[in-house]
């Protein structure tokens, strides 16, 4: 149950003070001490010096990177962000590694599934970014950010991220990212059937959002979800995670969005329940067959599976990067902070003759998400919580709310052409999260013509977080397929 964040006072703080916001001080709340994990795989070897002259001229400039967290004068447990120096030389790190690595892609996962293990320095700013200089199967290096949750929201700092970059072809412009197009009603059709379209679109709405709310005050209380081998247990938000990525064609997503007249979000979804159902099926035949039974079933499902997504909803208007740029170039006011509510997705974990029905099934249930209120009712919700009981109690039934779901599941829109990280090329970006109760995190970010899945899981409840990455891949590709099929078979009208 994510809260706000106001967005005022602006990046331009009286004094250089700031008491913690009720977003801020849930992230810090023992239950749901959350970080967020940004990979940047680069396509040249990243030279430090550089990066270190980038950054004094862009994040510093950035009160939250600039501040670090001291107690309040009036006590009552209450902390502020104060304006500091930094010392560079403490949040970004190079490692020395010996020349000759024998599997790159697993060294550069368990180096960050190690620095996971120990929290950041609060008498510091809290970030810190990592330059590993290894060639993997992705990138010539990798940077890896860290950052605590209670520094923003991911599309904040993802804007944030972006407009410490530039365009490769134009090292003076910023990146392009694609925005939100409004859609247009027909004006042919008369007043009185718009009126009752408005009407009718109303009634919609107040009846998906009181039971969306009943069913998330439900899952709070005591609806859970089925215990599947993906699910983790009490104390997972405590769990070492693994982050692993794959890219795929974002082309491909596209099609399956342009021929069945969708959009990006419905086909990921769709995808990602394609795929859960054929990885839970491998899972359930496996155990299966350990228990003394046949694993030469075509279905090994149990039926009637609850499993549900919690789903992160920015809502006010992402902050935009040209804005964070002149912000951090001239010392300008923009606004800040986390304004997000949660909102719980089923999805439909079952075995498919037609892969296309997952996409279909996945664009019903957004649909009926997109005609509700859950998020600004979570959020409002959220924020009086933590206001009147205080962190803590938020951050108690935070946890049982998610604690009662399965996973949690993102995705996010980058630029629309190549970029550099202070003159370092990107080749991808894989952004992910850590410290809330899931033992799986899914987040998709596109960028340029590609979409990268990465994946946050506990190893103890997911051992093969590749095999799902494959099942992803597969599912889309099926998906593809049988888009192709179909239009080629399609008669012509």
């Amino acid at each position: 149950m994510n809260t706000g964040e106001s967005s005022q006072p602006s990046l331009s703080w009286p004094a250089g003070k700031q008491y913690l916001s009720p977003a801020a001080r849930l992230f810090h709340s023992p239950r749901f001490n959350c970080y967020i994990i940004s990979i940047l795989g680069c396509k040249t070897n990243i030279n430090p010096d550089v990066v270190k002259a980038g950054l004094k001229q862009t994040l510093l400039k950035h009160p939250r990177f600039s501040s670090k967290l001291v107690s309040s004068e009036r006590g009552c447990g209450k902390r502020k962000w104060t304006r500091t120096s930094v010392n560079l030389e403490d949040h970004v790190i190079v490692p020395n590694f010996d020349s000759e690595i024998d599997s790159p892609d697993r060294f550069v996962e368990d180096y960050i599934s190690n620095i996971t293990t120990t929290p950041l320095d609060f008498s510091k700013p809290l970030w810190e970014l990592h330059l590993l200089n290894v060639k993997t199967s992705y990138a010539e290096a990798v940077g890896v950010f860290r950052i605590h949750h209670s520094v923003g929201d991911g599309a904040s700092l993802m804007s944030l991220l972006l407009a410490c970059t530039r365009k490769t072809s134009d090292p003076d412009s910023l990146p392009t990212v694609p925005t939100m197009k409004k859609r247009t009603r027909s004006s042919d059709s008369s007043w009185f059937w718009r009126f009752l379209w408005v009407i009718w679109s109303v009634l919609i709405v107040i009846w998906n959002t009181f039971v969306h709310i009943v069913l998330f005050l439900a899952t709070t209380l005591f609806l859970k979800d089925t215990k599947t081998p993906i699910k983790g247990e009490l104390g997972v938000e405590l769990a070492t995670k693994r982050f692993v990525h794959r890219t795929v064609s974002l082309d491909h997503i596209k099609l399956i969005k342009n021929s069945m007249k969708l959009t990006v979000n419905d086909v990921i979804v769709g995808v990602t329940q394609a795929s859960l159902s054929k990885y839970l099926n491998r899972r359930y035949a496996a155990q299966n067959q350990k228990d003394g039974g046949s694993n030469h079933k075509r279905n090994n499902l149990p039926k009637s599976i609850r499993l549900r997504a919690a789903i992160l909803i920015n809502l006010r208007p992402t902050v935009g990067i040209q804005d964070l740029a002149e912000m951090m170039a001239k010392d300008s006011k923009t606004r800040w902070g986390n304004w997000i509510g949660y909102i719980l997705v089923p999805f439909t974990i079952a075995l498919q003759d037609d892969p296309l029905n997952y996409i279909l099934q996945a664009k019903a249930m957004i649909d009926r998400k997109k005609l509700s209120l859950e998020a600004i009712c979570t959020f409002a919700t959220a924020k009086l919580i933590i206001t009147t009981f205080g962190a803590k109690v938020a951050g108690f039934i935070a946890h049982r709310l998610l604690s009662n779901t399965t996973m949690a599941f993102s995705s996010l829109v980058g630029p629309l052409e190549d970029v550099s990280f202070y003159g370092h090329p990107i080749t991808f970006i894989a952004p992910s999260v850590y410290g809330h109760p899931h033992a799986l995190t899914i987040h998709f970010q596109s960028y340029v013509n590609k979409m990268t899945i990465a994946l946050a899981v506990d190893p103890s409840v997911i051992p093969d977080p590749h095999q799902l990455l494959d099942e992803i891949e597969e599912s889309l590709k099926l998906t593809r397929d049988a888009v192709v099929k179909r239009e080629l078979t399609q008669e012509p009208v």
